[in-house]
């Protein structure tokens, strides 16, 4: 784990000259691993990975998106929360109200 962190920070440290840019970085960075998170939310609730042919004719699959701002260290940032048609997908990391 220790060396997945240090290669993620030399990542995130090339092209940063300002505290500005280590920033943006970050925030990018979270708003990134919540996204990710969310997907997973999702395919767990409906039982199959997005383009997955499981889904097909499943009764319940995956419709858009729904935009949410939420506020963090790094100011306000921009969420897409996945739906599905139903409307029985609740996430957990990051609640729909």
């Amino acid at each position: 784990m220790q060396n997945e962190t240090n290669w993620l920070a030399k990542e995130l440290a090339k092209d940063c000259r300002t505290v500005k840019d280590i920033q943006e970085k970050l925030k990018d960075l979270f708003k990134n691993t919540i996204q990710h998170v969310l997907e997973a939310e999702i395919d767990d609730h409906l039982g199959y990975k997005k383009h997955d042919n499981e889904g097909d004719h499943s009764g319940n699959n995956r419709n858009g998106y729904s935009q949410k701002r939420v506020k963090t260290k790094f100011g306000n940032t921009e969420l897409k929360l996945p739906r599905d048609r139903k409307g029985k997908f609740e996430p957990q990391i990051i609640t729909k109200y």
